[in-house]
Parts: structure tokens; C-alpha cells; sequence
């Protein structure tokens, strides 16, 4: 099941998301992680913590943690 993550803007970014869902306490650690773990975004493996993520990406981290982005 995803979790469905509300936006405001246009895109957040992958780090922003991190933060906001408190998979990582601080934005600092966003390099690390996205290095340290398998993530999908749409699909596709990202290792970019500035990855815009919009409306409608569906994000899987470690196969385990499942978000959606929505409006």
C-alpha cells in the first residue's frame, strides 16, 4: 500500500520528501542515504536527493517503504 504524500507545489524534491516523511531527522543526511539505500522512482533507480518529484511519481525505497505524490 502507498502512502499518498500531499503537495502544495508544483514538485518536491527527493530530499525535501525524505525529511517530510522522517525517513532521515535532517536534510544533511539525504546524501548518505540515497546512497546507501535502493530507490525507485518511477520505475527507475535514482540516487539523486534533488530528484523533482510531481504529481502522480510513485517512489519505492528498499522495497519497503512505499510513497505516493498527489495534489
Amino acid at each position: 500500500m502507498n502512502k499518498k504524500v500531499q503537495i502544495t507545489t508544483d514538485y518536491i524534491t527527493l530530499g525535501q520528501l525524505l525529511k517530510f516523511e522522517n525517513v532521515i531527522a535532517n536534510g544533511s543526511e539525504a546524501k548518505a542515504f540515497v546512497l546507501n539505500h535502493q530507490i525507485i522512482v518511477n520505475g527507475e533507480a535514482s540516487n539523486q536527493r534533488g530528484k523533482k518529484l510531481y504529481p502522480s511519481t510513485v517512489i519505492v525505497i528498499d522495497d519497503s517503504l512505499f510513497f505516493e505524490i498527489i495534489k
